[in-house]
């Protein structure tokens, strides 16, 4: 974001500065890219030159950690001092307080200072400037730190479970998802090392050419176009429909290239092994944080969320969805939101979100079954809930991304809050099938001692 005098602020290093200006492109973008870049370089040699058969699990810890510093204080400056803090807190909580009470203190203390530093983001750089992103037996403090501040998922994630990573430093992991699909009983004698390049380069083309519409569509179809004159006052309903649809879609290409460029980081190091897939190809996939494909053939909005921002949302499953005893659904959007920020666009998302999925599931519970009969009334259904879902997904996230109340709420006049409508006329007079609740604790009791397990 640029301040008055035409400078583009950052709290970070600023000797790409020039560079920035020569693109256009804002600065802490600059850097945020420079560090992925210098970290995919840095996985590959860690992969190669620090391999778990040479190098011991301390070394390649404090490696991961130290780089990892060293791109948090090049991309945040002084603002990485909250990351630092926020980390360290943690850790005294998980060495002193006792194991049945360690993950509530954890929870309170981090998102309570979470809250503090995301109230502080918006009055120290007001709306729209990227600064640091604070979504994120006991481990030793070296084990600790390198999982939370590696080089590879420090500034982008994704998040992942701790005994993976343990087990990638340690030489394990790849060998260890092998074994959950008992290679060694399908006739092989030894285990494979799979090697993440042909991967990896498959994840880069997809970066690439998501950079490349970052590069066109998105600086065509801005957001701020859904606040123009023409769009609110001019365009009619059908026009503003479609419109904020090509405009959402090309909001997306920069979540496109930063998701996939943290996959093809981790993997070029080694890290994101998932087994062998039905073909019996080596997947890549564990650390996927969206699934590209099912996002834009999703047929209902679950499918889309549960392929958006995977690993965050398994966190959000497994912490609120799968624990909390009352309205599920509800508390998991409101955590969700608490979780990205306080900008009031994110709740304005959220809030409906609950109200779309709260509909969207009555719909098809009620008439789902009527278009199972055959082939060409299940395509039929496909391809209308396919537009209804892309349609409402857009309308849904407009203000996430939005981010103030005056633009979300003249962007929704213009729409005449027609999902909003909509959805609540369909929760109001359509029959609900309620999912017992004694049906979802067995589950919840059987994941939680499998985890102790």
């Amino acid at each position: 974001m640029q301040d008055g005098s035409g400078a583009y602020r950052t709290t970070g290093s600023t000797c790409l500065h020039p560079l920035s200006e020569l693109l256009g492109i804002p600065l802490d973008q600059v850097n945020f890219v420079a560090c992925q870049l210098s970290a995919l370089c840095a996985a590959f040699w860690f992969r190669l030159y620090l391999s778990p058969g040479e190098t011991s699990p301390a070394v390649r810890h404090a490696f991961a950690t130290i780089f990892g510093i060293y791109f948090v204080i090049f991309c945040f400056g002084w603002y990485s001092v909250h990351l630092f803090v926020l980390v360290l807190m943690c850790y005294g909580i998980m060495v002193t307080a006792s194991i049945s009470n360690i993950h509530r203190y954890s929870f309170f203390v981090a998102m309570g200072y979470l809250t503090i530093c995301h109230i502080s983001r918006i009055y120290i750089f007001h709306y729209g400037i990227l600064t640091t992103d604070f979504s994120g037996a006991k481990p030793s403090f070296l084990e600790y730190v390198s999982y939370l501040l590696n080089f590879m998922s420090v500034i982008a994630g994704p998040c992942n479970n701790f005994k993976d990573y343990v087990a990638f430093i340690e030489g394990r992991h790849t060998h260890m998802k092998l074994l959950e699909v008992n290679w060694k009983e399908k006739g092989f004698h030894s285990l494979p090392e799979p090697s993440p390049t042909g991967a990896v380069m498959h994840k880069l083309c997809v970066t690439l050419v998501s950079l490349l519409l970052f590069l066109t569509l998105t600086k065509t179809f801005p957001v701020t176009s859904l606040v123009d004159d023409w769009f609110v006052h001019e365009a009619n309903f059908l026009t503003r429909l479609c419109y904020l649809y090509i405009v959402m879609q090309a909001s997306k290409p920069k979540y496109y290239f930063a998701w996939t460029l943290a996959d093809a980081v981790n993997n070029a190091a080694g890290f994101g092994f998932s087994g062998v897939d039905k073909n019996g190809n080596f997947s890549w996939d564990l650390l996927s944080n969206l699934n590209i494909w099912k996002i834009e053939t999703a047929t209902s909005f679950k499918m889309y969320v549960e392929n958006w921002n995977i690993q965050t949302a398994t966190w959000l499953k497994r912490v609120c969805y799968e624990r909390v005893p009352w309205y599920p659904t509800v508390l998991t959007f409101i955590l969700s939101a608490l979780w990205h920020g306080v900008y009031p666009g994110y709740y304005f998302t959220f809030l409906t979100g609950i109200l779309v999925t709260l509909a969207a599931r009555t719909v098809r519970k009620n008439y789902r079954h009527y278009f199972l009969s055959s082939k060409a009334l299940k395509a039929v259904y496909d391809i209308v809930t396919w537009a209804v879902t892309q349609l409402a997904v857009s309308y849904t996230v407009a203000p996430f991304v939005m981010l103030a109340v005056e633009p979300t709420i003249s962007l929704y006049k213009s729409m005449y809050f027609y999902l909003h409508i909509i959805s609540l006329l369909i929760i109001l007079f359509l029959p609900i099938k309620p999912q017992a609740h004694n049906q979802r604790w067995p589950q919840t009791l059987n994941s939680l001692n499998k985890k102790m397990d």
